[in-house]
């Protein structure tokens, strides 16, 4: 399989499913008018999440030990954020992420960013995002992330 299969309408569709199904899954669609301008999902990992089995380097030293240690209610993982081509580069993908993120009540969010795409990468850490380490996921195909995290407020 090519690289290009990890990224196919098949296995979008395979990975909503999975993530549809998680306990605490959430999504927020945004809207101009009747027009959907794009969505953000994720949902919380569970406990003995394999989502940290890929991480490919050390954790920083200053960061605690149990950092990708899973409690089922520590982190709330951002899976997809989508802005539709006309809306892009409008602030509406901030939107998206603060309205996802505004009522969590995990302690933190992760998310990985393809290392092919930079301006995304920056775009995260201009956020407030930081980066743990390299991580490719196991599954077939799949490229190299940066895994990221972000520290949450607690939501009343």
């Amino acid at each position: 399989m090519s690289q290009r299969s990890f990224v196919s309408p098949g296995r979008f569709a395979e990975g909503l499913d999975h993530w549809t199904a998680r306990p605490g899954w959430s999504c927020v669609v945004g809207y101009d008018g009747d027009q959907p301008v794009g969505y953000a999902y994720g949902a919380p990992l569970p406990q003995g999440s394999r989502w940290w089995g890929g991480l490919l380097t050390d954790v920083p030293a200053d960061v605690p030990a149990d950092v990708t240690a899973e409690t089922g209610t520590r982190t709330y993982a951002l899976s997809e954020l989508m802005v539709r081509e006309p809306w892009r580069k409008t602030g509406v993908a901030r939107q998206l992420h603060s309205a996802l993120l505004a009522t969590r009540r995990e302690e933190r969010a992760t998310l990985l960013v393809d290392q092919t795409h930079p301006k995304g990468h920056a775009l995260y850490r201009s956020w407030g995002w930081t980066t743990l380490g390299d991580l490719r996921p196991r599954l077939a195909d799949a490229p190299l992330f940066h895994a990221m995290l972000l520290g949450l407020p607690v939501a009343l």
